[in-house]
Formats: C-alpha cells, sequence, structure tokens
C-alpha cells in the first residue's frame, strides 16, 4: 500500500470506490450482452490521490501495448480481463485522453474495414506481382 495510508485515505474523495463499482457494472453487462462501455476519466473531478487508488484497486493483467500513432498512447489490459485502461498523449506528451474501455479489445486497437478491405486488395495485388514475376524467372530457366 502507501507509505502513509491514513493521509492517502483523507486525500481520497471516494469517486474511485463510485468508478470501480461503474466498471463492475459494465463488465457484468459485457459478460451477459456482449455490450461495451467506457468512463472518461478526464471528465470526472479526480484527484491524484483518487486516480492512485483507482489504479491500485485495477492493478495490471499481462497486456500491455504502447501505440505512436498521432502521438504516443499506452494502453494495458488491467488484472479484470475485458477492463483496459486507455491513455492517449498531446504533443507536449501530456495526458490528453485518459479513459476505461470495458471491452473483449480496446477501440483503438480495432482495424476499422476500409482498413481491412484495403489489406485485402493489396495483398491480392502483391500476389498477382509475385505470381507474374515467378513466372518470368521460371520461363528464364526453361531451355529448348
Amino acid at each position: 500500500m502507501h507509505a502513509d495510508g491514513d493521509q492517502f485515505a483523507a486525500a481520497c474523495t471516494g469517486l474511485a470506490q463510485s468508478v470501480l463499482r461503474e466498471i463492475a457494472q459494465h463488465l457484468a453487462t459485457l459478460a451477459a450482452k456482449g455490450e461495451t462501455g467506457v468512463i472518461d476519466l478526464r471528465s470526472l473531478p479526480m484527484n491524484q490521490a483518487d486516480r492512485d487508488e483507482l489504479e491500485e484497486g485495477l492493478g495490471r493483467g499481462d497486456v500491455e501495448v504502447t501505440l505512436n500513432v498521432a502521438g504516443m498512447s499506452e494502453i494495458w489490459e488491467t488484472r479484470y480481463s475485458g477492463v483496459w485502461w486507455v491513455r492517449h498523449f498531446g504533443a507536449d506528451n501530456q495526458i490528453a485522453v485518459e479513459r476505461i474501455e470495458i471491452a473483449a479489445v480496446p477501440e483503438i486497437l480495432m482495424t476499422h474495414g476500409a482498413d481491412i478491405a484495403a489489406a485485402a486488395a493489396r495483398l491480392r495485388q502483391d500476389l498477382a506481382d509475385d505470381s507474374s514475376t515467378s513466372k518470368g524467372e521460371d520461363a528464364a530457366h526453361v531451355r529448348p
């Protein structure tokens, strides 16, 4: 725990416990109905002690991801499967977005349909290009 538990407890507002209860409800809904949920931590009046309490309460699981797409992002699954902590940093390296996602996979890690379609077309084209290159090489090695 913390070096001075009494001071930590006094600084907490109880908001972390409320967020944990909300996460529990979302997680039950995800398990029963497959419906995802999101809690925007930046919109809540949490102080640092509340954030620390929430992070300690959720813990960290085995999966951690760092992305560098339009800024740095850190994503980790908590010790509760399906509960993800997602942080996006702005250009000033300050936290711009911080949220808890209750889902099988966080939204930022999901591949969009248009990207999948483009990848399928690109792979077909690459295979066609490789096939025509291979046929040309095979023809060069055939002797009359």
